[in-house]
């Protein structure tokens, strides 16, 4: 696999080629190669609704295909998009209400006695105990992957803010699944 320099290589020669030609063939390698991280992100934004996060994923790529100009190289391209996608969320949620949370069949669904489960549970229940900021936060940084510099310009939120919404967040979370590393070290020594 390709290191991060060379994926940011590959995508500002895509852009050229759509800038230069409009060469769609370019812009459906670039939908292909950021679908999926995309996609990935507004799961985790909308708590797993896969329809929502599809419908804005696609509304995201139309958004770039129209925008591309605007694209100055100041960032990756694929921070570029999660900004794109974060923003479309934002707008999606101050429209109608969306699904919130897991409905009662999945609950029961998941209700098996399988630990990883629970400890996914009770990872999704304490993040939903942190602010929207620690929240989103984490969501990028942690669970994207992203740097704090990425995380800050995709959130449009200085660097400072990033950092201290990351560590109070990761704090509160290693307070509350405390129990789990309990748990972790006692199955270890049995």
């Amino acid at each position: 696999m390709a290191d991060s320099a060379e994926e940011a290589r590959i995508d500002q020669a895509l852009v050229t080629r759509i800038r230069l030609g409009g060469d769609h063939g370019a812009f459906e390698q670039l939908v292909r190669r950021h679908q999926g991280m995309i996609r990935a992100q507004l799961r985790r934004l909308l708590h797993g609704d896969e329809a929502a996060a599809d419908d804005l994923a696609q509304e995201t790529f139309m958004l770039a295909w129209r925008k591309l100009d605007q694209f100055r190289g100041e960032a990756r391209f694929s921070s570029w998009l999660y900004r794109i996608a974060y923003t479309c969320f934002l707008q999606a949620r101050r429209g109608p209400a969306r699904h919130e949370g897991i409905d009662d069949e999945t609950m029961e669904q998941l209700q098996a006695p399988s630990r990883a489960i629970d400890l996914q549970l009770d990872l999704e229940r304490a993040m939903q105990r942190l602010s929207a900021a620690e929240q989103v936060v984490l969501l990028h940084c942690s669970q994207l992957g992203l740097s704090h510099d990425e995380a800050a310009y995709v959130l449009g939120m200085p660097l400072g803010t990033v950092k201290t919404h990351a560590t109070r967040g990761k704090a509160k979370l290693k307070t509350w699944l405390a129990a789990w590393r309990d748990v972790a070290s006692t199955e270890k020594f049995s």
